[in-house]
C-alpha cells in the first residue's frame, strides 16, 4: 500500500483584515482575514517551513523531491534545489519544480504516490490579485508538505486507494509571465465546466474503490473558483457535515498549496478508518481517494503547528503594508546604499552554514559561524535560544525598516547576532524567546539572498 506517512503546514504570521481594503481601495475587502507573507518571505521560505515539520520525526529520509507554486521566487533554475538545501538531503535525492500553475500541486502528489520511493512533495503559494478586487481578498499565502511512501517505508497515516484525473481545456482564468494578478473569464462559465467536472470526477473515484457519496467521511473540495467549489460539494451527496471547511474565512485561498493545507487540517481531525476524498479544481478535476488508519492516532503534530491553530493565530498587517510588501506601493527606498549582489561561490562554499545554519562543536563550545577546525557538525535550525542583547536598528538598510537585531544564547550552546522577523519591536525584551526561521533577507540584481532569522516563540492563540 501507499500513502501519506506524513505532513506539515505553514501559515505565516500577518494577517490582512479585509474591512481594510474597501477604504483605501475604494472597492473590495468584504469580511474576515488573509494571510500575508512578509517582505522577507516567498513560496522557497514557506516551502522550507512546511518541509521541516512534514520531516519532523520521519520514519524515513524522502528519496525525492517534488515543489509546485505558482510564484516561484526564479525562472529558469530549480527552485527546489534551495529547499533540498535547507532541509539538508543528501545529494542523491532528486529535486524537482513543477510550476506555474494551480494543477501543479495535483501533479506533484500524484507523482509522489506513485514512485517507487518515499517523497516528500511540497506546495507553497502567494497570491495576489489587484488592489480592490476580488482575488486580492479571497487569495492568501501559505505552504504545506506531505510525505508520501509505502508502508515499507514507515506507518502510513492514510493509504491511498485511488485516484482519478479528468482534463478539459477551457479559458477561465489565466495569468501571463511577470504579471501579479489573474485575469478571469465570466464567473459562471468556469462554474458550469468545472461543476460537471468535478461531479463526474467524484463519482468515477468513488466506484473505482467501491465506494458511494455515504461512505466519505470528509470532503475536500479545493481549487480557486470557489462558487464551483461550493457547487460541487452542494451536488455531491456527501452530507454537508461532512464537506471540509475551505478556511476561507481566516486564511483565503492559497492556490497551489490549497489541496495539501486542507487535507493536512483533516488528517489532524484524527478518526481512523475514515474516508478522506481531496478534489480539486483546477483545468480539471482530480479526485484522490484516501482512508486513515489506526497509525494516525499516534501521530499528532505541536499544538501551536495545527493548521487550525495557526488559522487562528497571526498578527495584524496595514493594507498600505502589504501593498507595499507586494511591490503595488511604491514608497521612497531606504536612504543607505543597496546591498550587493551575493557571491555565488561564496554562498556554495557555505552552503551548510547558508541553508542548513549548521555550525561547529569542540567539546562543549559551540561556534556560530562554524569553523573549519572543528570535526563535529552541531544544526542548530531546530534550535531555540533566549535573547541575551537587543536593538532596534533605524539606519541600516531594510525593505521593511526599522531592522531589530538581537545576540540570542542558543540551548545547549552557541551565541549568534541574528534579524528578528514577526516581531513589533515593542514586544521584544531580554529573555525572550525565540526560534529559527529559514527567510529572505534581501534581493540584489535578481538575486535572492537567503538566511536565517530568528522569531518569537509564541504559544497557540497569543498571537492575535
Amino acid at each position: 500500500m501507499r500513502g501519506i506517512l506524513g505532513w506539515g503546514s505553514y501559515l505565516p504570521y500577518g494577517r490582512l483584515d479585509r474591512a481594510g481594503i474597501g477604504p483605501v481601495a475604494g472597492a473590495g475587502g468584504g469580511t474576515g482575514f488573509r494571510t500575508v507573507a512578509s517582505y522577507d518571505e516567498d513560496t522557497t521560505t514557506m516551502g522550507v517551513a512546511a518541509a521541516r515539520r512534514a520531516l519532523r520525526g520521519a520514519a524515513c529520509p524522502p528519496g525525492a523531491l517534488w515543489f509546485a507554486t505558482t510564484d516561484p521566487a526564479y525562472a529558469d533554475r530549480t527552485n527546489a534545489a534551495a529547499l533540498h538545501a535547507a532541509l539538508r538531503l543528501d545529494p542523491s535525492v532528486a529535486a524537482y519544480d513543477l510550476a506555474g500553475a494551480v494543477r501543479s500541486a495535483s501533479g506533484a502528489l500524484r507523482a509522489g504516490l506513485a514512485a517507487a520511493e518515499p517523497s516528500l512533495v511540497v506546495a507553497a503559494d502567494r497570491r495576489t490579485g489587484a488592489p480592490g478586487g476580488a482575488d486580492e481578498a479571497a487569495g492568501g499565502d501559505g505552504a504545506a508538505a506531505l510525505l508520501v511512501g509505502s508502508d515499507a517505508d514507515g506507518p502510513l497515516l492514510a493509504e491511498s486507494l485511488g485516484w482519478t484525473s479528468l482534463t478539459e481545456e477551457f479559458l477561465d482564468r489565466w495569468r501571463a509571465p511577470g504579471e501579479a494578478a489573474s485575469h478571469l473569464w465570466e464567473e459562471r462559465f468556469g462554474a458550469g465546466r468545472y461543476t460537471g467536472l468535478g461531479i463526474e470526477a467524484l463519482t468515477l473515484a468513488l466506484g473505482a474503490a467501491g465506494l458511494g457519496p455515504e461512505d466519505v467521511g470528509t470532503l475536500i473540495v479545493a481549487g480557486l473558483h470557489g462558487r464551483a467549489a461550493g457547487a460541487v460539494a452542494a451536488r455531491s451527496g456527501v452530507p454537508p457535515a461532512r464537506i471540509a471547511d475551505r478556511l476561507d474565512a481566516t486564511v483565503g485561498n492559497v492556490g497551489a498549496a490549497q489541496p495539501a493545507l486542507l487535507l493536512a487540517a483533516a488528517l489532524e481531525s484524527g478518526g481512523a478508518d475514515r474516508i478522506v476524498v481531496l478534489l480539486t479544481l483546477a483545468d480539471g478535476a482530480d479526485a484522490a481517494v484516501f482512508r486513515t488508519t489506526g497509525a494516525l492516532a499516534d501521530h499528532a503534530p505541536p499544538a501551536a503547528e495545527r493548521v487550525r491553530a495557526q488559522a487562528e493565530a497571526g498578527g495584524p498587517v496595514g493594507y498600505g503594508t502589504y501593498l507595499r510588501w507586494r511591490g503595488q506601493l511604491r514608497v521612497e527606498p531606504p536612504r543607505r546604499p543597496a546591498p550587493a549582489r551575493p557571491s555565488a561561490s561564496a554562498a556554495a562554499r557555505g552552503r551548510d552554514w547558508k541553508y542548513g545554519l549548521v555550525g561547529s562543536q569542540e567539546g562543549r563550545t559551540v561556534r556560530l559561524p562554524p569553523s573549519p577546525l572543528d570535526e563535529v557538525h552541531r544544526p542548530m535550525a531546530d534550535a531555540t535560544g533566549t535573547i541575551a542583547a537587543f536593538t532596534v536598528d533605524r539606519l541600516a538598510y531594510s525593505p521593511s525598516p526599522p531592522v531589530v537585531f538581537a545576540v540570542v544564547d542558543f540551548d545547549g550552546g552557541g551565541r549568534l547576532p541574528v534579524e528578528l522577523t514577526d516581531v513589533e519591536e515593542d514586544e521584544v525584551r531580554v529573555g525572550g524567546r525565540v526560534e529559527m526561521t529559514f527567510r529572505r533577507l534581501f534581493t540584489a540584481e535578481g538575486v535572492h539572498n537567503y538566511f536565517w532569522k530568528a522569531r518569537p516563540v509564541r504559544a497557540p492563540g497569543e498571537e492575535r
